[in-house]
C-alpha cells in the first residue's frame, strides 16, 4: 500500500516530530509494510535509495520515533528488536521455525485486568504467541 508523503509529513508534525528526509523515509517505509522489520531489514531496503544513510541514523530515529509512541518496539524475536507503525490493538504470532511475525486482531476486552500492586501503573501490555505458522506445518508432513 503506497502511502502519500504528505500524510507521512502531517504524521510527524502530529506527533511533534521534524520531517526530515530520512525520519519520513523510515516513517513511510513502515507505514507501508506488516512485516515487523530489524533496524538491519529496514537500512537494507533503504540504503539503495538514501546512499547517506546509516544504521546509527535508523537507530536513533526508531528510538524517537518509540520515544514518541508513534512506533512500537517488539521484543518477540530473541535476536533483534522489531519495529511496527501500526499500533492500534492487537497481539502477535511469530513462527518458531521461519521466523515471520503475524499480527493478531485483539480488542481491548481480550487483554486480562492488571491486578498488581496499587504502586503500578502499567502503560504497556505485549501479547505474543509462539509456534508454527501453516506453511511450516505443511513443510514438516
Amino acid at each position: 500500500m503506497e502511502i502519500d508523503i504528505k500524510e507521512v509529513h502531517s504524521h510527524l508534525k502530529k506527533h511533534g516530530l521534524r520531517p526530515l528526509p530520512h525520519k519520513v523515509a523510515i516513517m513511510k517505509y513502515l507505514l507501508e509494510r506488516y512485516n515487523h522489520p530489524t533496524i538491519e531489514m529496514i537500512y537494507n531496503d533503504l540504503l539503495p535509495m538514501i546512499p547517506t544513510l546509516s544504521k546509527t541514523t535508523v537507530y536513533n530515529t526508531l528510538k524517537s520515533f518509540c520515544d514518541k509512541k508513534v512506533v512500537n518496539a517488539l521484543y518477540i524475536d530473541e535476536k533483534n528488536a522489531r519495529f511496527e507503525a501500526h499500533i492500534h490493538d492487537h497481539a502477535h504470532f511469530r513462527c518458531k521455525k521461519c521466523g515471520v511475525i503475524h499480527d493478531i486482531p485483539l480488542k481491548k476486552t481480550d487483554i486480562p485486568p492488571f491486578r498488581g500492586s496499587k504502586d503500578l501503573h502499567p502503560e504497556e501490555t505485549h501479547i505474543y504467541f509462539m509456534g508454527k505458522c501453516s506453511n511450516c506445518l505443511q513443510i514438516d508432513d
